[in-house]
């Protein structure tokens, strides 16, 4: 088996299950981090140290850090609940964001149409690439804009943002704006740095960097009160009540494991993940017919990513013929209920339908290995053949 879907999910470390496991085996640590006894108080603090953890990984203090369950509720916490307190405030509220955003920022911006709250729409170049020129422009047009959203990294293409400079351009035009980015596929990969970026508000993701599903954060100032975001929920008073629900302690541990060795370990990561990357992209670039999209230029990328149409084959045909030699890639974004579909970063980008329904997304990890990228690199020009036949007979019988 070779798994280049690390963009999706990473597989979880062998430190941080035998991390997980140690706590659940222990009842002195299985209380309620809101009880005020010694099982509760010995849970409380199993939290703050993966707070900590987390705080460390990502830049940002330890009372900046809101545990949720994943990178999802993170968006929407962030989003819905920023643009609902400031129309709730009375003042500007609308979100604005690229059209090649995760799904999550899309779905949010959505729901805040349903409910009267504007969303615009950011330029971006045929490459995915958004210049702090863009942004300022878009924003002198678009007063009624309150948040900005723009992801660290993009999910599909592997583009990243240099969103320390955007936010700088942002804050050039309204200083009071709200500034939000998306770090889930960042972070683990490349430096990330909450603080030193000037944003207001991060989502970060416990499943992609080889800790366990189901948990994530939200990143924000520590003076960022409860009454600046709109919970999504009804409860309790946990997380400072911006996040109600008792803590899943052992998920937390769990993510502040993998977060600790994003911090000790992530410069060896990059370097290992990134000379297999040039391998592969060097690879994949030879092949007849392959396109790669996305800003390749030095440090604009992941590191990690490649986004690559075939001429001729159809991506889930190419999908499911991978698979069934042991690889295993993705055509576009996971959170799509397991669906085959067109990439829909590429339709959002103008691509022809036939550029965008053949497109592979590989993501490279660092359990990855050299002999991993030959194998693929040697499968690839029969696979390709074959699957360009298959497709020209598929697409005849629909046609």
């Amino acid at each position: 088996m070779i798994d280049l879907d690390h963009n999706a999910t990473t597989p979880l470390d062998a430190r941080v299950r035998a991390a997980m496991i140690e706590l659940l085996g222990d009842p002195l640590l299985d209380g309620n981090p809101s009880s005020v006894h010694g099982r509760g108080r010995r849970a409380r603090a199993v939290v703050e140290d993966a707070r900590r953890a987390v705080a460390r990984a990502a830049g940002c203090e330890p009372l900046g850090v809101t545990f949720t369950s994943g990178g999802t509720e993170a968006d929407a916490l962030a989003l819905l609940g920023s643009c609902r307190a400031l129309q709730a405030a009375g003042r500007p509220s609308a979100l604005m964001h690229t059209v090649i955003e995760h799904p999550a920022v899309l779905g949010a911006g959505e729901r805040l149409l349903s409910e009267g709250i504007g969303r615009v729409h950011l330029p971006v170049d045929e490459q995915g690439r958004l210049s702090p020129e863009a942004l300022t422009e878009a924003l002198a047009r678009h007063p009624e804009v309150g948040v900005v959203s723009i992801a660290t990294a993009n999910h599909e293409l592997g583009n990243r943002y240099a969103i320390a400079e955007l936010a700088a351009a942002a804050r050039s035009v309204r200083a009071d704006l709200v500034i939000h980015t998306d770090a889930v596929q960042a972070l683990g990969k490349v430096p990330v740095d909450f603080a030193a970026w000037d944003v207001d508000l991060m989502s970060v993701s416990s499943h992609k960097i080889y800790g366990p599903k189901g948990v994530g954060a939200l990143l924000h100032r520590p003076h960022h009160g409860a009454e600046a975001l709109s919970t999504l929920w009804i409860g309790g008073s946990q997380e400072r009540g911006r996040r109600v629900g008792t803590e899943a302690v052992p998920a937390i541990h769990g993510f502040g494991v993998a977060a600790g060795l994003v911090h000790a370990e992530l410069g060896q990561r990059m370097e290992h993940i990134q000379g297999l990357r040039a391998r592969l992209l060097a690879g994949v670039q030879a092949l007849e017919g392959v396109t790669v999209h996305g800003d390749d230029r030095p440090g604009a990328n992941l590191g990690n990513t490649v986004l690559m149409s075939i001429e001729g084959c159809l991506g889930e045909l190419m999908l499911i013929n991978l698979d069934l030699e042991g690889i295993y890639v993705s055509t576009g974004s996971a959170c799509n209920s397991g669906k085959f579909a067109a990439s829909k970063v590429l339709v959002a980008l103008g691509r022809p339908p036939a550029v965008a329904g053949s497109a592979l997304r590989l993501s490279l990890g660092k359990g990855n290995t050299s002999a991993d990228v030959e194998a693929v690199l040697e499968r690839l020009p029969p696979l390709i053949e074959r699957v360009r036949a298959a497709s020209k007979d598929a697409l005849g019988a629909a046609g």
